[in-house]
C-alpha cells in the first residue's frame, strides 16, 4: 500500500504512457475493452484495491493510478504510514480530479505538503484534517488562496489553529457549508465572527471544547448564517441564554443542537427553542443543571419531531418531564436520563405507556438513577423495539427483574453492574486486628 502510494509521483506524460502500454501485448481484458471503459471499472475500487491493482501489470498500474480514480481518498486506516511525501505524490497524481480527502489521524502531516496540495488540488470540496496536530494557520491560508470550492472543513483537534485560519477561510472559501473546529482552544470570538460574515452558507458549525467562545460570537454566527441546521457548542462554558435566543430567532431550520456542559443556561433557552425551532430532532443538554420540568414541558408541546435526547445530569427534572416527553414526542428513539436522581418508577411507567414506547424507543440510559426499581423494568416490556438499557449503579435493580425483562424482550442488551457480595467473616479466626507492620510503626 505504502509503496503504491509513493509510486504516484510519476505523473508526467501519463496519457502518452497509457496509449503506449495498450499497444503492447497484454491480458485479454486489456485487448477487448477500451481504456475508457476500463477506467470506469477501476473508478469503483477503494484505495486498497487500487493500490493492489497497480501492482498487477504495467497497464493496470497506469489505470489504477490515473487521477480520475482518486477523486475521493480516505487514508485513516493508514495514518501511521502517511507522511508528507505521500500527500505530495497524491497531489501531483490527482491534481484537479480530487474532490474529497480525509487525513484524519495523520499526525505526521505538516504545512509544507498541505501547501503543495492546495496549489495542485484546487477543486477539493471536502477536507478532513481531524487530529493533524502539526497543521497551523499556514495551511488554511494556502487553502484560502487556491481552493475556492471548499465546502466541508474538519479541523478538529488541530491545536495550533487560531483566528487567522478562520479569517483566511472566510476570505477565500465563501462556499463553506460545514466546519468543525472542536478543541481548537486558540479560537476566539474574533475568528468566529469573521467566519460567519465570510461564509453565510454555513449549515453545520461544530466547536466543542472551545471555551473562549462567547455570546457575541454565537449571536453574529446566527445573524449571518440563517441556514444553520447542525450546531454543537458542547463545553462552551461562557455562553448564556442569549446565544440560544439568537439561534432560535434566526435559524429556524435547526434540527441538531448540542449544549452539553453549558451550565449557565436556564429554562429560558428551552422555551425559546420550543417557540422557534419546531424541526429539532436531536437535543443534547447533558450537565445543564438549571433545566427543570417547566422547560421540557414547553419543548415537548412544540417539538414533536424529537428523536434523540441526552438529559444526563439534568438533576432537577422529575417524573413530570417523562410524562410530557412521552405524550408530546411520539418519535423518541434514544433517551438518556443518567444521573437524573429524582426519576422514579412512576416516570418510567408513563414513558412505557407512551406512544413512542411501543414503536420507536430503542435506547434508554438510566445509570445512577437510585430510585428506579424492578417495577420500572416491568413497565418497559411493551417497548418491543427496545435494544439497549443501561442500569449501572441502579442499586434497587435486581437479577430477577432483569431476567423478567429479558424473558419478554429476548434481544435486549442490558448494561448493569452488581457489586460482589461481602464475604462473611471466617469462623474461629485468630487473625490479628492489627498487622505486625502497624505494631512496629
Amino acid at each position: 500500500m505504502r509503496h503504491a502510494l509513493f509510486s504516484m509521483i510519476q505523473s508526467k506524460g501519463n496519457k502518452l504512457e497509457l496509449r503506449r502500454v495498450f499497444m503492447e501485448e497484454e491480458a485479454l481484458i486489456n485487448k477487448k475493452l477500451p481504456k475508457e471503459l476500463l477506467l470506469r471499472i477501476f473508478s469503483w475500487l477503494d484505495v486498497v484495491s487500487l493500490c493492489r491493482s497497480a501492482q498487477v501489470s504495467k497497464a493496470w498500474n497506469i489505470l489504477a493510478l490515473d487521477g480520475s480514480n482518486w477523486q475521493r481518498i480516505d487514508l485513516f486506516d493508514f495514518q501511521r504510514d502517511v507522511e508528507g511525501p505521500v500527500i505530495e505524490n497524491i497531489s501531483r497524481r490527482c491534481g484537479g480530479f480530487l474532490r474529497k480527502l480525509s487525513l484524519k489521524g495523520c499526525q505526521s502531516i505538516a504545512d509544507g505538503s498541505m501547501k503543495l496540495f492546495a496549489q495542485l488540488c484546487n477543486n477539493v470540496e471536502d477536507l478532513n484534517l481531524d487530529g493533524c496536530k502539526k497543521i497551523t494557520d499556514s495551511t488554511c491560508q494556502a487553502l484560502s488562496r487556491h481552493c475556492p470550492k471548499l465546502q466541508r472543513m474538519d479541523l478538529r483537534s488541530c491545536i495550533e489553529i487560531t483566528d487567522l485560519s478562520l479569517k483566511a477561510l472566510a476570505d477565500g472559501c465563501p462556499s463553506l457549508t460545514h466546519i468543525n473546529i472542536a478543541w481548537c482552544e486558540n479560537v476566539t470570538q474574533n475568528g468566529i465572527e469573521a467566519l460567519a460574515r465570510g461564509c453565510p452558507k454555513l449549515r453545520s458549525f461544530m466547536c466543542m471544547g472551545c471555551a473562549r467562545v462567547n455570546d457575541s460570537a454565537i449571536s453574529v454566527l446566527a445573524e449571518h448564517c440563517p441556514n444553520l441546521e447542525v450546531v454543537n457548542l458542547s463545553g462552551c462554558v461562557n455562553i448564556t441564554d442569549e446565544s440560544v435566543l439568537r439561534m432560535a430567532e434566526n435559524c429556524h431550520g435547526l434540527h441538531y443542537l448540542c449544549l452539553s456542559g453549558c451550565t449557565m443556561l436556564s429554562d429560558a433557552s428551552l422555551i425559546v427553542l420550543a417557540q422557534q425551532c419546531h424541526l429539532l430532532s436531536t437535543l443534547e443538554v447533558a450537565g445543564c443543571s438549571q433545566f427543570t420540568d417547566a422547560g421540557f414541558q414547553a419543548l415537548a408541546r412544540s417539538c414533536r419531531l424529537l428523536e434523540k435526547m441526552d438529559l444526563e445530569e439534568c438533576i432537577l427534572i422529575t417524573d413530570t418531564t417523562l410524562m410530557h416527553l412521552g405524550m408530546g414526542c411520539p418519535r423518541l428513539e434514544k433517551l438518556s436520563l443518567s444521573h437524573c436522581e429524582l426519576i422514579t418508577d412512576e416516570g418510567i411507567r408513563h414513558l412505557g405507556m407512551s406512544p413512542c414506547a411501543a414503536e420507536n424507543l430503542t435506547v434508554l440510559e438510566l445509570d445512577n438513577c437510585p430510585l428506579i426499581t424492578d417495577a420500572s423494568l416491568d413497565n418497559l416490556v411493551s417497548c418491543h423495539n427496545l435494544q439497549r438499557i443501561d442500569l449501572y449503579d441502579c442499586q434497587l435493580i435486581t437479577h430477577t427483574g432483569i431476567r423478567r425483562l429479558r424473558s419478554n424482550l429476548p434481544n435486549i442488551l442490558v448494561h448493569a453492574y452488581f457489586a460482589p457480595a461481602t464475604p462473611p467473616p471466617a469462623v474461629g479466626s485468630t487473625r490479628q486486628r492489627v498487622c505486625r507492620c502497624c505494631v512496629i510503626l
